[in-house]
């Protein structure tokens, strides 16, 4: 039955993916993002339903439009499957809830999937174009602030009142990202990520919010220098690396394992 339940949900959150790209595309570029029919971005043909159809009619065309051969980019197969994936592991993280209170079960998942897309939008969207969207990190802020009157640990009462510590950890883990953004003029961070930090502050909390942004540098240090050595291009210190995606990768690995800072220290521990 589980099976069932989340391969409906890998479904849904590709075709949710899907949306995803158009708002990747559309915003900010003036066209309406739930109006008009999706076309091709070369011949501006518009497609039909079987040409919309995620990942598998990617697959279908061999990566190409069905009438100009342009090739498509492969963000649209990859954005709905990782948020196709993403959703299955949101699900999968509340599973206890299920058993014991399934309404809260639904309420967590949608709220927190919904977060976590607004994060796939700015992530993909700060690769693109080397900038956090002011409207959508504000989203994910608000959104994030009034997940601390949720209770995240699945079974027990839904709705709670937050600590001290919830409440200022947005700020507290926001601050040392404004402070570099302010000291380089911009050059080392760029101020979306301390706002994109307030809200993964609140949503994580201080102890696994601090376990995220660690856990961030690693994974962009790795990454920088995969790149670095992979790519053609000459890159150094000075060049633009986007941070966005690094913090939200670390964020949503600390929230689906709930690493904090003593479980993340203990990986080191022989």
């Amino acid at each position: 039955m589980n099976i069932l339940i989340f391969v409906f949900i890998f479904l849904l959150g590709t075709i949710i993916g899907s949306f995803l790209n158009v708002v990747i595309y559309r915003f900010n570029t003036g066209r309406t993002i739930v109006k008009g029919r999706s076309i091709c971005m070369t011949c501006n043909r518009t497609l039909r339903w079987y040409e919309l159809i995620p990942i598998l009619s990617y697959v279908m065309q061999s990566g190409k439009c069905l009438r100009c051969k342009e090739v498509i980019s492969h963000q649209y197969p990859i954005v709905e499957f990782v948020t196709g994936l993403v959703f299955v592991l949101i699900a999968y993280h509340f599973l206890p809830a299920l058993y014991f209170v399934p309404l809260s079960y639904l309420f967590l998942v949608t709220y927190f999937v919904f977060i976590f897309s607004i994060l796939i939008v700015i992530s993909v969207y700060d690769i693109r174009h080397k900038v956090i969207p002011d409207k959508l990190v504000l989203v994910f802020i608000i959104a994030s602030f009034l997940s601390i009157f949720i209770n995240h640990m699945s079974v027990g009462q839904l709705f709670i009142h937050p600590n001290l510590s919830y409440i200022l950890a947005g700020p507290i883990l926001a601050s040392p990202f404004a402070l570099l953004w302010l000291l380089s003029r911009g050059k080392w961070m760029g101020l979306g990520d301390a706002k994109l930090m307030l809200g993964i502050g609140w949503m994580l909390g201080l102890s696994l919010g601090i376990a995220s942004i660690i856990l961030s540098f690693w994974i962009g240090a790795v990454i920088s220098l995969l790149v670095m050595f992979a790519s053609k291009k000459k890159i150094n210190m000075k060049s633009e690396i986007p941070f966005a995606p690094f913090l939200i990768i670390g964020a949503l690995i600390v929230f689906l394992f709930s690493l904090d800072i003593f479980t993340l220290s203990s990986f080191f521990h022989f």
